[in-house]
């Protein structure tokens, strides 16, 4: 015969056993939404560069951009919030892969749907995009809009876009220092 602990044990247990198989079907429940359901981004440019200069050593350029991207297709009932940022993609000859984030949000699940779409005018950056040496001036620069999926269960996944036009989000740094107002 079984006493009162063991019992308690093997249910407590079972039940923790259930809870986890239905914790991995919630979070595998999600894997093709996020490839059916992508957000509309309709608008990332440059809209003004406000500097480009050394700043101890490294180069260090200062801008505004614009952005109208609705992401509402990419919550699900696994969504509890999205990190929702802006990257500065840009080659040098000493490295060949620059990514450097520039303005980033977080959009929760409870928010209301005009919460949801990003549409803002003239952002300044909150961080300046800044290269590693002094390379910065006279490359191409494009804009890409990131995102992370945190879901209330199962695995943290990133996504970026897939439907906006290059030549939209991509401009040329100035050759020389500047400072423009």
């Amino acid at each position: 015969m079984h006493t009162v602990w063991v019992r308690l044990n093997a249910v407590v247990f079972f039940g923790l056993t259930v809870l986890l198989g239905l914790s991995c079907l919630a979070g595998f429940s999600k894997i093709m939404h996020s490839q059916m359901h992508q957000p509309i981004i309709e608008t990332l440019e440059l809209q003004t560069l406000r500097s480009i200069k050394s700043h101890g050593g490294v180069d260090r350029a200062l801008l505004s951009f614009n952005i109208d991207a609705d992401m509402n297709p990419a919550f699900h009932w696994n969504v509890k919030q999205l990190f929702v940022y802006v990257v500065a993609s840009y080659t040098t000859p000493s490295k060949e892969i620059n990514n450097v984030v520039i303005w980033d949000t977080i959009i929760e699940n409870i928010d209301s749907t005009k919460k949801k779409h990003i549409q803002q005018t003239n952002v300044f950056v909150k961080y300046a995009l800044v290269d590693q040496g002094n390379e910065l001036r006279g490359k191409d620069v494009t804009l890409k809009l990131m995102w992370d999926h945190m879901p209330i269960t199962g695995f943290v996944y990133m996504d970026e876009q897939k439907n906006l036009d290059p030549s939209m989000s991509t401009f040329t740094l100035p050759s020389e220092y500047s400072s423009l107002k």
